[in-house]
């Protein structure tokens, strides 16, 4: 019966290595395919960064990523968003954050900024 337990033991064991490394070389793919992706990006010139500044970034990135310190989640985006709100006089932060989870976006990096915008209604005063 301990044998029994032992080599059930063993092969569970062993399985869950398996997938750990499943889990490791998928990971490993998928930075691999992002860096030549950014690579691809920087090279063809439609970067918001000169050649050599991009592939180095790319490079960067490909090897926090092998490391796993590197998060790419949407998540970690809107979060960063929101977290730069909190520099602005609270009256201001309030809007800041609502204009990030609920407005609108337009442009881009390489247009010259970015343009969040939300549109309130705001009651008349009584006397108008």
């Amino acid at each position: 019966m301990r044998t029994c337990t032992r080599a059930m033991t063993g092969c569970v064991a062993a399985s869950l290595l398996l997938v750990a490394g499943a889990a490791l070389a998928a990971k490993a793919s998928d930075a691999q395919l992002r860096y030549q992706q950014e690579r691809k990006v920087c090279l063809s010139g439609s970067s918001n960064q000169d050649r050599a500044t991009c592939l180095r970034e790319a490079g960067a990135a490909l090897q926090e990523a092998r490391r796993g310190r590197l998060s790419a989640g949407s998540g970690d985006l809107g979060d960063n968003a929101v977290a730069r709100c909190a520099a602005l006089p609270q009256a201001d932060r309030d809007d800041c954050v609502l204009r990030i989870r609920e407005g609108t976006t337009s442009g881009s990096a390489q247009q010259g900024g970015i343009l969040r915008e939300l549109v309130r209604p705001v009651p008349a005063s009584p006397g108008q």
